[in-house]
């Protein structure tokens, strides 16, 4: 069965883990929400509250298809000082493996400068430290290669499809999106 690990940390988007994980969900696809911390509960962003599924500490990353990032500043600060996690990430990009990253979580990866030659989005003004050439302008969800970015809460579950179609298939995602009443997705 396809897997995506979705790592949290304090201060994640709420929506921008919740909308993908339904998504896939729906489409059949094992998620696990992992926090990076020492609990359970994630403290999210808008005072939501988050139980994950797992202790990053108990789980090895390495182990799912996907690994995800959600963006929230906060959240994506707070997953950036987690060495495990960060080193995971590189790894992944070294070895074509995916990634997939919302909001502000694709920063993490510009500064572990896994962007070079690669094409991605990311919520407007937090590019500045893309390397020329990755940020797609105008582009709400970039798909290149084993790298799956999107820009912020409003594209989360186009985000979350764009994900179950590079793992599941497009038919999936489709009766996925029909289901839920999802139009512009693609």
């Amino acid at each position: 069965m396809a897997s995506v690990a979705v790592a949290l940390a304090d201060g994640a988007e709420p929506l921008e883990v919740v909308a993908p994980v339904d998504a896939l969900r729906r489409g059949g696809v094992d998620v696990t929400l992992v926090s990076v911390g020492s609990k359970l509960d994630v403290e999210a962003a808008q005072g939501v509250t988050i139980k994950a599924d797992a202790l990053l500490a108990d789980t090895d990353l390495s182990k799912a298809d996907v690994l995800m990032v959600p963006g929230g500043s906060v959240g994506v600060e707070n997953l950036g000082k987690c060495k495990p996690f960060t080193d995971e990430l590189c790894s992944r990009m070294k070895d074509g493996r995916h990634v997939a990253a919302i909001c502000a979580g694709p920063t993490i990866l510009a500064d572990l400068h896994l962007l070079e030659g690669r094409r991605a989005v990311c919520y407007p003004g937090c590019e500045t430290g893309f390397p020329d050439g990755v940020y797609q302008a105008g582009v709400d969800v970039c798909v290149d290669g084993n790298l799956i970015t999107a820009t912020g809460p409003g594209t989360a579950l186009a985000f979350g499809l764009a994900v179950l179609k590079e793992l599941k298939g497009e038919d999936v995602a489709a009766d996925v999106a029909q289901g839920m009443l999802v139009k512009d997705w693609r």
